[in-house]
């Protein structure tokens, strides 16, 4: 990425993450929204801990400025755009409990099942769940609802059992926790695309549906989302080798030390990086009917492959 460029990218993200805590903040607070009861203390602490203070907030940028790229800048933007990251960090919550990966750290901070406890982990991410599919349900006028029909369709297929669920299992199986013998190239190609890049993938489509986008549109935006998906976890196993803990907030190596295989173990390194950057490449090149308004998704694939944490 040249650098003007990198400086103006870093400086958006740095600006949509910001406009993104708040938001979330917003839909975390503690007194009860409409048709709520109550939201109990112990909840909204694990789910804010959680949620907020953290992150590149990657997805929730991708949805607010593939919807500005079509002209789309509203206040349902930001709601889906939370939408998304909530459903994210309920995976994290999910995914780092000691039945699943078994983390203790997860940006720079204990996880939530250590600060506060499994049942509360669990609970939280589930409230974040379904959080997440009430936010992407509206606000919607009347002549809306078809839109946020198709959020919440994406959504669900995006988080559940042909996506993130999905890839969840297949992941716990490439551990050999079944009995099933390690996945080859295809295999884990298939439990990346789900556990990782369905969601990444539904992050670019959310924005192309709220932008109202037309099918051509429409057509190359989930084509760029879906390389986005894919170049982001091999960049993402490529740091797991090359990053220390403490730079990327998390345990790293954990797929070796698990013997479970990523696409370096099978490719090596060098070839891994060449991948993921023919996959970056991929995604720019599926942007070439838009015009230079789209440098900010151009510049968002270069960062996927180019970032250090």
């Amino acid at each position: 990425m040249h650098q003007d460029s990198s400086v103006a990218f870093a400086d958006r993200l740095t600006q949509v993450a910001a406009a993104v805590e708040d938001a979330l903040a917003g839909f975390l607070a503690p007194a009860a929204r409409e048709g709520e009861i109550a939201r109990p203390e112990r909840l909204m602490a694990a789910m804010r801990h959680a949620v907020l203070g953290g992150g590149k907030r990657l997805r929730p940028f991708l949805v607010i400025e593939t919807a500005r790229l079509l002209g789309r800048d509203t206040g349902d933007v930001m709601q889906a755009a939370c939408a998304v990251e909530m459903l994210h960090c309920y995976s994290l919550v999910h995914d780092d409990l000691p039945a699943m990966d078994d983390d203790d750290l997860r940006r720079g901070q204990p996880t939530v099942h250590i600060a506060f406890d499994e049942a509360t982990a669990i609970l939280a991410g589930d409230a974040l769940l379904t959080l997440a599919f009430e936010l992407a349900a509206g606000p919607a006028e009347p002549d809306d609802c078809g839109v946020h029909l198709d959020l919440v369709r994406g959504l669900a297929r995006a988080a559940g059992l042909g996506g993130m669920v999905g890839g969840q299992v297949l992941d716990l199986a490439a551990e050999g926790r079944y009995g099933d013998a390690p996945p080859g190239e295809a295999g884990i190609e298939t439990l990346q695309a789900m556990k990782t890049g369905a969601l990444l993938a539904f992050s670019v489509e959310a924005g192309a549906i709220l932008g109202r986008a037309t099918v051509d549109q429409r057509r190359a935006l989930v084509a760029y989302g879906q390389a986005i998906g894919a170049a982001f976890q091999i960049a993402d196993d490529v740091l797991d080798r090359e990053a220390d803990a403490a730079a990327m907030g998390k345990r790293t190596a954990k797929d070796a030390d698990k013997g479970k295989g990523t696409l370096v173990d099978i490719l090596g390194l060098p070839a891994a990086r060449a991948r993921r950057d023919a996959i970056a490449a991929t995604a720019i090149a599926a942007l070439s009917c838009f015009g230079p308004e789209a440098d900010i998704l151009r510049d968002a694939a270069r960062f996927t492959v180019e970032r250090r944490v």
